[in-house]
């Protein structure tokens, strides 16, 4: 008998990188064969764009659709043999219509998003993902109910991936620019995140303060407010003055030192429940939280006096002893410090010379031009 096969639609759809599904639909089929399925590897190239509108790409052999982030660009997709790629929202892929087999070419661009919400939609899949947590309140890992519940989002554990080049266009990211993510924080809960970066090596030795008290306010500010906020500020450029917070307020009033204190008992009495005085300034420290939070959540229960490598596992933004912004409210002559150990050493002498490590928050509408995270090649930003 004579087979009779009438006009035949060939639809290509895309399930995954490595697999593709090439279903054979017959309008008419003279056969017990309606449908057929074949299976290739070699069918589809993925380009991604390495920089945000720069419309320079690169092959990529991901093993998944790039959803958030990307967008499908519908001008560059395209087949050899005169097939059509197109972008299904609903299924999240790519699906093909051709009446021959074909090989395709599929393009996408680096969404037109913040950092904040790169980092948010794409690195934030769950708590612990890329080292980050959300503190809600409502975690369900341990020592969940130890988290701020100020809805940040903080790095912890001993070395996550979260580098950034600031101050420096240089191809290789000088030691010096180099800075790392404390969190991101929405202190108006409006929806729009700041990123806290913290200098990643120290900017020098500096005593907190020369005088005879820690008092700040608005009449008195300390040696360490003029070293961060003149003699650093002043080393970078205005380009890199335009992309920070410049009118940031920080909690310096100041806390009492009680050596059994955790992170979220500081973070209470520090931040969340602060009465004190207010700084409007661009460049400040980590606080004593701050130290605290970037250890691995099983020790948020520990009190911060006993956080020592020896004991502990490590806290990613200890580096040595250093300055916090937080001044001491026992003791006019005191401010709080990281200990040489790992140990938060709680309060030291402000006339003391300790490392310090500017903090500063970045405007919410920057942008993430391209990276990873590491040292070797750190997040890149743009307005």
């Amino acid at each position: 008998m004579k087979k009779i096969v009438l006009g035949i639609i060939l639809t290509i759809i895309i399930i995954g990188i490595g697999t593709y599904k090439y279903v054979v639909n017959f309008r008419e089929v003279i056969s017990d064969k309606s449908k057929e399925q074949i299976k290739s590897n070699d069918m589809l190239t993925m380009m991604l764009e390495t920089e945000a509108g720069t419309g320079i790409y690169e092959e990529t052999t991901a093993s998944e659709w790039p959803t958030d982030g990307y967008v499908f660009n519908t001008e560059l997709s395209k087949c050899e043999n005169g097939g059509i790629v197109f972008w299904d929202d609903e299924s999240k892929s790519v699906k093909m219509k051709s009446n021959i087999s074909d090989k395709c070419y599929v393009y996408f661009d680096i969404a037109n998003q913040t950092f904040a919400d790169y980092i948010i939609n794409e690195l934030y899949t769950e708590d612990g993902a890329n080292g980050l947590y959300y503190h809600d309140g409502q975690g369900t890992y341990t020592n969940a109910s130890e988290e701020a519940g100020d809805k940040s989002y903080r790095y912890s554990g001993a070395n996550p991936n979260n580098y950034v080049c600031f101050g420096s266009d240089a191809a290789t990211c000088p030691n010096d620019n180099l800075y790392r993510i404390i969190g991101l924080f929405d202190d108006d809960k409006d929806g729009v995140y700041n990123i806290k970066l913290i200098k990643s090596t120290s900017y020098g030795r500096y005593v907190w303060n020369s005088g005879n008290n820690n008092n700040w306010n608005a009449t008195n500010k300390p040696d360490i407010y003029t070293t961060l906020n003149t003699l650093y500020w002043k080393t970078l450029s205005s380009e890199w003055q335009s992309k920070v917070e410049q009118t940031y307020q920080w909690q310096v009033g100041g806390m009492i030192q009680e050596r059994s204190y955790t992170a979220k008992q500081y973070y209470d009495i520090e931040l969340k429940n602060q009465t004190g005085y207010e700084e409007t300034m661009p460049i400040g420290l980590m606080y004593v939280s701050d130290y605290g939070y970037a250890a691995s959540p099983e020790n948020w229960k520990t009190a911060l006096n006993d956080y020592m490598f020896s004991t502990y596992k490590p806290d990613w933004l200890y580096l040595y002893a250093e300055w916090t912004i937080s001044l001491s409210l026992s003791n006019s002559k005191f401010s709080f410090a990281v200990g040489y150990d790992g140990a938060y050493a709680g309060c030291e002498s402000i006339g003391t010379s300790y490392n310090i490590r500017p903090c500063l928050f970045l405007k919410p509408n920057i942008t993430i031009k391209n990276g990873i995270g590491t040292s070797s090649n750190p997040y890149r930003i743009t307005e």
